[in-house]
């Protein structure tokens, strides 16, 4: 985290959650608050993490973010570099492929388990207006975050926090993969539309067919991304 303004941004956003971590008292918070900023693209690959200046920000001691930063380390979010401290983890084309390879598993089987359901057609319905409206402002970004939020209903309706949890934590690593992508903009907006028709096809009640374009979409997408790695 070079840029001193993006620094500020992050600091301000990590102040603004003191609350929730001060009343937990928990590192377990820092760490949610930490993915957060991560899932919502405000902190990026190579991005330095300042101890001193985020511990002071959530109120909490270096102590304690030190365990979230441990936290964050087994969840491959962040890595520790000798001579540079803890940075935002760069992934790797194996972890495309690994990542990719839960998610088949994970939201397919959401598809399959949930098979919509009123609340989840309407959540997922919003993620994909959101994302037309960010291809309408040529925002990246906010099609980026509304392909997170999408992907995220998708497997609210299995109706399971565990794998709510483990979507969170596959969504946090994919954000790292996206900004190895190139434009947000280019990479999600030939999938918004593919957002739509997977909603359309449960709302027909056509599970077996949606989870089927969930499995071929993810696919397409991994192979997409490893354009962007060299081979491995």
């Amino acid at each position: 985290m070079e840029n001193r303004s993006d620094l500020d941004d992050v600091l301000g956003a990590l102040e603004a959650a003191r609350p929730d971590v001060v009343r937990t008292s928990s590192a377990e918070r820092a760490a949610a608050v930490l993915r957060a900023q991560v899932d919502e693209g405000r902190l990026r690959s190579g991005a330095r993490l300042p101890e001193e200046s985020i511990a002071r920000a959530l109120g909490i001691s270096r102590n304690t973010l030190r365990e979230a930063l441990s936290q964050l380390v087994s969840e491959r979010i962040v890595v520790r570099v000798p001579n540079r401290g803890v940075l935002i983890r760069t992934p790797t084309a194996d972890d495309v492929r690994d990542v990719y390879r839960a998610r088949r598993v994970i939201e397919t089987g959401a598809i399959r388990v949930g098979a919509g359901g009123d609340e989840f057609l309407q959540a997922m319905r919003a993620a994909v207006s959101e994302g037309r409206d960010g291809l309408a402002t040529a925002d990246g970004d906010a099609v980026a975050t509304a392909n997170q939020h999408f992907h995220r209903a998708v497997v609210a309706q299995a109706r399971s926090s565990r794998l709510d949890v483990e979507m969170n934590l596959l969504l946090a690593e994919m954000r790292l993969v996206f900004f190895r992508s190139g434009s947000a903009s280019d990479f999600h907006s030939r999938y918004v539309e593919r957002n739509g028709e997977i909603v359309e096809l449960l709302a027909g009640g056509e599970v077996e067919s949606a989870a089927d374009a969930m499995d071929t979409y993810l696919r397409d997408a991994e192979r997409h991304l490893l354009t962007q790695f060299s081979p491995s």
